[in-house]
């Protein structure tokens, strides 16, 4: 989500005013740890996206201003993180060799496929852009008609892809508060809208990722005001005729963690399904960019 002016200060106030929650919140069950990120790169901030390698050692992130970066991850014997060393920041190119102008460069959701390409979904001119190398230029995939209403910054927030390479994208809301989330899916060239997500309570999807188990997992976020946020992960299976019942994985208590909105699933070298998030600190100094992981049942 890229800074938004009214979201930014509220969220300034609610920190400030040290109300973050219940002062010792308790972390769900799963809950491996949690890793605060900074580096000195005037291009730090604002993560928005995060895809995880298979073993776990590595990263690429994306941030709501057109950024990238590729990270490395030390672990202790337990798996846990305990270390960050990531590249310099880059930003995210046009069609051509210069960078996405700055009204284009709200990257949101990403995605690598099985050939090594990489997908990114983009709010204000809502669109998905195919990057053969991440470092390259940038191909525009068809524009579904479905997109051109959405509002500016509630469009297209999670973006995953299947081990077919098919795209599913899913925009922040809908326009009501009791209308499903739409299901974009872009498979042999077209985009369509046969599947939905129901809503449950007031939280809206950020963050979305397939994991290596075939399902689809939503990551979703609730700002709670003076509180601060929630996340919850729920996970649903695929079929033909769309997505089974929606299983909740974790909530989070309000102020446990900054505010996540990126979600990568993978096994790690015991064959355990992990979920690690990224929290976008939305440029803000009274806020955290953070890691965090969690194991889940299969």
């Amino acid at each position: 989500m890229r800074r938004r002016p009214l979201f930014a200060i509220a969220v300034g106030w609610v920190l400030a005013a040290g109300l973050e929650g219940s002062a010792n919140p308790t972390a769900p069950p799963g809950f491996l740890g949690e890793m605060r990120w900074t580096m000195q790169d005037p291009l730090f901030g604002g993560f928005s996206g995060i895809e995880v390698s298979a073993d776990g050692s590595g990263f690429l992130a994306v941030t709501d201003r057109g950024g990238y970066t590729n990270a490395r991850l030390t672990r202790d014997v337990d798996d846990r993180i305990t270390g960050i060393a990531a590249d310099n920041i880059q930003l995210l190119k046009g069609q051509g060799t210069a960078p996405l102008k700055m009204f284009r460069a709200d990257s949101e959701g990403l995605a690598v496929a099985s050939d090594g390409r990489v997908y990114i979904s983009f709010e204000g001119v809502t669109r998905v852009l195919r990057y053969d190398r991440i470092d390259g230029p940038a191909e525009n995939l068809p524009v579904a008609e479905a997109f051109r209403p959405m509002q500016v910054n509630s469009s297209l927030e999670a973006l995953a892809i299947d081990a077919n390479d098919v795209i599913y994208t899913v925009p922040e809301r809908t326009g009501s508060d009791d209308r499903p989330f739409p299901v974009y899916r872009f498979m042999n060239g077209v985009w369509d809208d046969a599947f939905a997500i129901p809503r449950s309570g007031s939280f809206l999807p950020v963050g979305a990722d397939i994991g290596p188990d075939g399902r689809f997992y939503l990551l979703e976020r609730q700002f709670r005001g003076w509180s601060g946020f929630s996340s919850r992960l729920r996970r649903f299976s695929i079929s033909a005729n769309g997505f089974t019942t929606g299983q909740v994985l974790l909530e989070t208590p309000v102020g446990l963690h900054d505010n996540l909105e990126s979600v990568s699933i993978w096994r790690d070298d015991q064959n355990r399904l992990r979920a690690t998030m990224i929290a976008d600190d939305n440029f803000l100094v009274l806020q955290n960019t953070e890691i965090v992981e969690y194991l889940l049942p299969d």
